[in-house]
């Protein structure tokens, strides 16, 4: 009987398949997945007693999304794509969320519940203008609410319940520059208003029901009008004149128009700001800022001005709110003291205040940009508000009762580069009582494991599986692991903040909204790059890792540089500096000083390199190097690629000595009327390669040519730069070169005929691959080439090695003409591609995956022997050996190749790979408007087991093995003993 159990066991093991699935207790183990909207620019409350409270946003990432009042939770939202930009929202019927995109053009409606596209309208128009929405509440025809939408020139009036236009009026043949559509309350009459040229303001009248135009008046403004005009009544519009020193109220009662000019200095005094007209929608009433000032400035019935109000430093107005049957308020916010004061005004009585309140705000936020407020009834029946905040990071809060209800990171919807971090080195000493604490965890552990393995736990066994995984994991803790899984993830969002995301778990660390944001000097600043500044070897310094943060003052390629220094510990910003020269490159030199702070060259408009760090030691390395310091500069526009040298030390009228001229050495110049470079990259700089040699069939090698100096450069014909479908194949044409950046020379040289972009493309070790559309083939292609170096084929020979004739240890260098061999092949592809990348590990052995960002935002990692350009149709016995794939004409999608299993990470603009220190494995973030994480082992984890690994079946398979050889013994024992009597 033993033996049969013996037996048994063996054969169970052997015949053992492993299982790669990923289980519903295990999700949320390897990785995590965060949602975002994007910073808000138009919020609309919906407060109703039935059914949730919800407010309904749309923001610059281009996402309308209801979220929940109390907890700030999405209940629903939809990103849509970057070219049908949402201009306009509203809610109509109570029931349905109406949005206005491109530009006037397409017109939805969207179940308020549950989010699901009700209906949607295409609006023609045949001219670009500015887009209106406005949804009346009492506007019917016929038991039908009306929505006007103004946009293409014409102005359309759309069903509320099916989107049909129910009837449709052209303004583009009256050349007239739409500026506000007026619907008065009860009326049944429209006000469309707007100018032709600067000078003539128009009024049309039409009737709402049927569209037909009532009246036409027209009025010369002598000296013209500047700016957008401001509605602040239902027959009266504020602007500036064409000087801007003076406000214009334009009248429009009963058709008939009228101008009152008012000397701006008579209003606020005199001032050298800038005076701006708030957006803010207020009854009978507007705002005016002129630098840190906003005066409110009522408009009496006979069209004159009067200033009711001044405040310094009010961040932010917002629109009235109607909250009784004839009052309205507004909301005003101010800072001072590191805190936020909201308060809350009557529209018709400025010196009464409804609401003041001051919240404590983390001075990272920054200032406040804009305010939403709404009304709702205590329980003593009175009136209490509520202010939906956007902040300078771009994150969303909610103010109630003087306290923050909730916040929201949004900011982190906008990420614009990402960087890696070190955690801390774990220090010595456990107590006894933590190591028995531990001991008694990891015991009821692996016995909970047990039964769930032998299919005995309860549900309440497997929540707390599931619980003790996540607890144990220990994949939150705040110090470095042996295998390298836990990092900080440092985040630049376009907002000028960083962010530091523990790996584990996806939770902010620290934020840093950076100093560059409040330099007097830099109106606008923005963040460009964030770069390794110091990597300290732990074991010698005692400093923490930095970044740094660059920057410039404006979108201007020649605005001034801002530069950063922020520790990745803690997150405290170390320095700032702003600089007196643009920053239009910049290139992290492979050198260090003494306290492992990394050379970086900063390259401004005029071709001048700026040394950082700025010290004496910093010079001396820099100047040991200064000759092989090369780098190349492409100009997209102009289709010019040219490498650079240094050359001497810069002539400025104020000597420095960290700055040094550039000249070209050589320069590649693409003709314009048949090549435009739409596509560059190379190699990335911290990319490890095993070995150079590849071994293939018949014992044969192949020597790959390894050189991190090889660009990548695709170019299409001028005719098919535009979106997919403008050019035929016959005029499309797509040109791939591969370039050494030294010598500027081109190495190779492909063609392909009938292809247009977009071309998203990645570089590893000696190959390229290369995502684009076939137009002959109406599908999308995927290519590869793989570069070899034939001057080292030679060393094939075994008494070559064994004589020490070959070449294996001599430099390679750019100015020698190498002698490669390229081979290249192409597949169809089925989706389209947002992002490319390829996986890293710590010492380049593991096999790589192409990481592949598609239309559907998911992230697929296709394995890279289905794009070995050695494929054939029918791989000889060799080459199955060797591990080629017999060749077919597609490349195949296995659904469960989907990094990002069933969920997507909407808008996916970038993915980024990290090397572990465990050789098998990889980090990989992907990051839009969502965030994903998650950790891979592209050839399975051959080097540690999985965290789910059951030690107590293991152990109980062991113990039942020795027990059964130890049974085993005694009846062979007992067998002999009678043998011998017999």
């Amino acid at each position: 009987m033993a033996i049969r159990v013996f037996l048994f066991l063996s054969l169970l093991f052997l015949f053992a398949k492993p299982s790669f699935s990923l289980y519903e207790d295990q999700v949320g183990l390897m990785d995590w997945h965060q949602q975002y909207i994007g910073k808000v620019k138009q919020a609309v409350f919906h407060t109703q007693k039935a059914g949730r409270k919800r407010v309904v946003v749309s923001t610059e990432e281009n996402v309308i999304a209801s979220l929940d009042l109390r907890h700030g939770e999405i209940f629903w939202r939809h990103v849509i794509v970057k070219n049908d930009a949402v201009d306009g929202i509203d809610i109509a019927m109570g029931k349905y969320v109406i949005t206005l995109s491109s530009e006037g053009s397409i017109l939805r409606a969207w179940n308020l519940p549950d989010g699901q596209m009700v209906w949607e309208s295409y609006l023609k128009g045949s001219k670009p203008s500015q887009s209106l929405l406005s949804v009346p509440a009492s506007l019917k025809v016929d038991k039908d609410n009306i929505i006007l939408v103004f946009g293409k020139g014409c102005l359309h009036a759309v069903s509320s319940i099916d989107g049909e236009v129910v009837w449709r009026k052209d303004f583009a043949t009256e050349s007239v520059e739409v500026q506000q559509i007026i619907q008065p309350a009860g009326s049944d009459v429209i006000y469309v208003v707007g100018t032709i040229g600067s000078s003539q303001f128009d009024a049309y009248q039409i009737n709402a029901r049927n569209g037909e135009l009532l009246k036409h008046n027209d009025a010369l403004f002598p000296g013209g009008f500047s700016g957008h005009f401001l509605l602040v009544s239902d027959d009266k519009l504020v602007a500036f004149d064409a000087t801007k020193s003076n406000l214009v109220t334009i009248n429009i009662q009963d058709g008939e128009i009228s101008f009152q000019k008012t000397d701006l200095s008579n209003l606020v005094g005199d001032s050298s700001g800038t005076a701006v007209l708030l957006p803010s929608k207020l009854p009978q009433m507007f705002a005016l800022r002129i630098d840190a000032l906003v005066a409110f400035i009522r408009v009496s019935g006979g069209g004159n001005l009067d200033v009711v109000g001044k405040i310094n430093n009010a961040v932010a107005v917002g629109d009235a709110l109607s909250f009784s049957e004839d009052q309205q308020a507004f909301a005003l916010v101010q800072h001072g003291d590191g805190k936020i004061h909201l308060a809350v005004k009557f529209a018709h009585e400025w010196s009464t205040y409804l609401l003041q309140e001051s919240i404590v705000m983390d001075q990272q936020r920054g200032h406040v940009h804009r305010v939403f407020v709404n009304s709702y009834i205590r329980t003593d029946r009175s009136h209490g508000f509520r202010a939906l905040v956007v902040m300078e990071d771009h994150s969303l809060l909610l103010l109630q009762q003087g306290a923050i209800v909730w916040s929201r990171e949004d900011g982190l919807a906008s990420i614009v580069d990402v960087a890696t971090s070190e955690l801390p080195v774990e220090k010595e000493g456990v107590s006894v009582a933590k190591v028995e604490e531990n001991l008694f965890e990891w015991l009821k552990g692996h016995l909970l494991k047990l039964k769930g393995t032998l299919m005995l736990a309860s549900p309440e066994d497997v929540a707390a599986i599931q619980g003790m995984r996540l607890k144990n994991s220990e994949k939150s803790k705040m110090t470095r692991d042996h295998n390298g899984f836990r990092k900080l993830l440092i985040v630049l969002t376009r907002a000028g903040k960083l962010f530091a995301l523990h790996t584990g778990d996806g939770r902010v660390v620290w934020s840093r909204l950076l100093s560059l944001r409040n330099s007097e000097a830099c109106e606008r600043p923005t963040g460009l790059n964030i770069y390794q500044w110091q990597i300290p070897h732990h074991h010698a310094l005692d400093a923490n890792p930095s970044v740094l943060v660059v920057g410039r003052c404006s979108q201007r390629s020649d605005a001034p540089g801002v530069l950063s220094f922020v520790d990745t510990y803690t997150g405290k910003e170390i320095n700032s500096l702003g600089l007196t020269h643009s920053v239009v490159q910049v290139i992290p030199l492979p050198l260090t000083d003494s306290t492992e702070q990394r050379l970086h060259l900063l390259l401004d408009v005029n071709q001048h390199a700026h040394l950082y760090p700025r010290s004496s030691e910093a010079i001396s390395i820099f100047q040991r190097e200064f000759s092989n310091i090369y780098w190349y500069s492409v100009d997209t526009e102009n289709s010019i690629i040219k490498g650079h040298v240094l050359k001497s030390k810069c002539v400025l009228e104020v000597p420095d000595e960290y700055c040094f001229d550039s000249r070209d050495i050589w320069s590649i110049v693409f003709p314009s009327d048949s090549e435009k470079i739409i596509a560059t990259v190379t190699r990335k700089s911290n990319e490890v390669v095993h070995t150079q040699a590849k071994a293939i069939a018949d014992q044969d090698l192949l020597y790959k040519y390894i050189s991190k100096n090889i660009l990548f450069v695709a170019t299409v014909s001028p005719k098919a730069s535009d979106k997919i479908g403008t050019a035929t194949p016959e005029e499309s044409t797509l040109v791939v070169y591969l370039i050494d950046t030294i010598t500027g020379r081109v190495l190779h040289r492909m063609t392909h005929h009938g292809a247009q972009g977009p071309v998203h493309a990645v570089f590893s070790e000696n190959w390229v691959v290369y995502h684009y559309f076939n137009l002959r083939a109406h599908r999308f292609e995927m290519s590869v080439i793989e570069i070899y170096d034939e001057s080292r084929a030679g060393n094939k020979d075994v008494l070559k090695l064994v004589l020490g004739k070959h070449n294996l240890t001599a430099p390679v260098s750019s100015y020698s003409r190498p002698e490669i061999v390229t081979k290249s092949q192409s597949y169809f592809f089925t989706h389209s591609v947002k992002a490319i990348s390829v996986t890293l590990t710590a010492k380049g052995i593991t096999s790589k995956q192409l990481l592949i960002g598609t239309i559907g935002d998911q992230v697929l990692a296709l394995d890279k022997r289905f794009l070995d350009p050695r494929r054939s149709v029918n791989p000889t016995p060799a080459e199955r050996e060797e591990g080629i794939i017999p060749l077919t004409d597609s490349l195949p999608i296995v659904p469960q190749s989907y990094v990002t299993h069933s969920l997507q990470v909407e808008g996916l603009r970038g993915i980024i790979t990290v090397p572990a220190k465990l050789e098998s494995t990889t980090l990989v973030f992907s990051y839009g408007v969502d965030l994903f994480y998650t950790r891979l082992a592209p050839s399975r984890t051959y080097d540690s087991l999985t965290e789910d690994f059951s030690y107590a079946l293991l152990l109980l398979t062991i113990v039942a093995l020795v027990a059964a050889i130890f049974v085993t013994w005694v009846l062979s024992e007992k067998k002999d003993l009678r043998d011998k009597w017999r």
